[in-house]
């Protein structure tokens, strides 16, 4: 059976997208580098091309032979990769904030969190479809017995992620990701509940042992604070309010960069808050640019293209007979979406900003080619379900 065509075409245009966003949204950041106006658009388009053409090669490959190597390549190289990065030198790595997340290979920054995402998902998937299955009526201790080794390789990889390189938002779209994985891998909806507590109290724990942490949570609060008092008794309301020390600065600016926009935006290249205002809008705040500068409209055609492109790796995974590929399907499907949702509620000021990339969208190698490879293998595992 040949693999989903649909998918791959999906895919192919969000990555098309991300080209025209990054060479318009990149102007004010060409300028402060003074490299050529080009120089952004140039180096997505062949991140975007790789990416086509990774996708392109797994989706050929045959599923009982390729899937588990490149899986465990990914879940352990990638792992190994983050542990060793703290002590490799200086000239092989990238640090921001003290923390070291990138290593530096031909003029090209690669993220081995990425990587990991993809391999600890498969890994997953692999290990539930042999591990777990169905609860039949098991307490919540034995499930938690059942689960406590999932659960140790998760704290080792939180305490790299988070401790190590400092990366918060990525542990929040892992944790999310394992939690609904479990919950799909036959769990009972008593232990997900319990483990989803015991996941808050640790992130609230997590929060408070960082300042930068608290300040951001600080900033986002003063922002949000009135919508959410006002309906409250003006008793507690006070109790809960604080003073708006910490201007929140970016998600400020963000909201008036989608206000901006309207319903059909200023048209492309004429966005104002890219100028400087929005540092670096084709990254991280890649959403409020595409607002700004296509409006409410060009949102909306972005939203049903990438949720057709999750409608479609859901549908493989719903057809799937192998229960590790249906597992791994979703576990791709909900790390995409969870990416998405963490930077959409981000930029809004829905939540605390993240840092998170939007998947497919926001420039950058190492993201686009992680879930390019995470969308090949689910590609290649589609020619095993029956698809129309």
């Amino acid at each position: 059976m040949s693999a989903d065509r649909k998918l791959f075409t999906l895919v192919s245009i969000l990555i098309g997208i991300s080209i025209v966003l990054t060479y318009s949204l990149s102007a004010y950041t060409t300028l402060l580098f003074s490299v050529s106006e080009f120089h952004f658009a140039i180096r997505q388009a062949a991140f975007g091309f790789l990416s086509i053409l990774i996708i392109w090669l797994l989706a050929q490959g045959d599923p009982d032979k390729l899937l588990t190597p490149i899986g465990f390549t990914l879940f352990i190289g990638s792992a190994i990769l983050m542990i060793a990065m703290p002590f490799l030198p200086e000239f092989l790595v990238s640090a921001v904030g003290g923390a070291k997340r990138w290593i530096k290979l031909f003029g090209f920054s690669l993220a081995p969190v990425e990587f990991f995402k993809v391999g600890f998902v498969y890994f997953l998937a692999w290990s539930f479809s042999r591990k777990l299955g169905h609860h039949d009526g098991m307490g919540v201790k034995q499930e938690y017995i059942r689960f406590a080794p999932y659960g140790v390789v998760f704290l080792g990889a939180m305490f790299v992620i988070a401790f190590v390189q400092n990366d918060l938002g990525q542990v929040v779209v892992l944790g999310l990701t394992l939690l609904f994985m479990l919950m799909f891998a036959g769990s009972s909806f008593r232990f997900f509940l319990t483990l989803l507590v015991g996941s808050l109290l640790f992130f609230i724990f997590f929060i408070f042992t960082a300042e930068h942490r608290i300040i951001r949570i600080k900033s986002w609060w003063a922002l949000a604070q009135n919508s959410v008092l006002e309906i409250l008794p003006e008793s507690i309301a006070e109790q809960l309010r604080v003073p708006t020390v910490v201007e929140p600065y970016q998600i400020g600016l963000s909201l008036n960069a989608i206000h901006n926009g309207g319903l059909f935006g200023t048209g492309i290249a004429n966005g104002t808050f890219k100028l400087g205002f929005l540092s670096e809008v084709h990254t991280d705040f890649v959403l409020a640019g595409l607002a700004e500068e296509f409006g409410f409209i060009g949102v909306l055609f972005v939203v049903f293209i990438f949720l057709w492109m999750l409608q479609r790796i859901f549908k493989i995974a719903n057809r799937a007979e192998d229960s590790s590929i249906y597992l791994f399907s979703i576990g791709v499907g909900l790390l995409l979406a969870f990416a998405f949702l963490v930077n959409a509620y981000g930029i809004s000021g829905i939540t605390p900003i993240k840092g998170i990339s939007v998947p497919f969208l926001s420039y950058g190698g190492s993201s686009m080619i992680a879930a390019s490879i995470g969308i090949g293998m689910v590609l290649m595992a589609s020619k095993k379900a029956k698809m129309d």
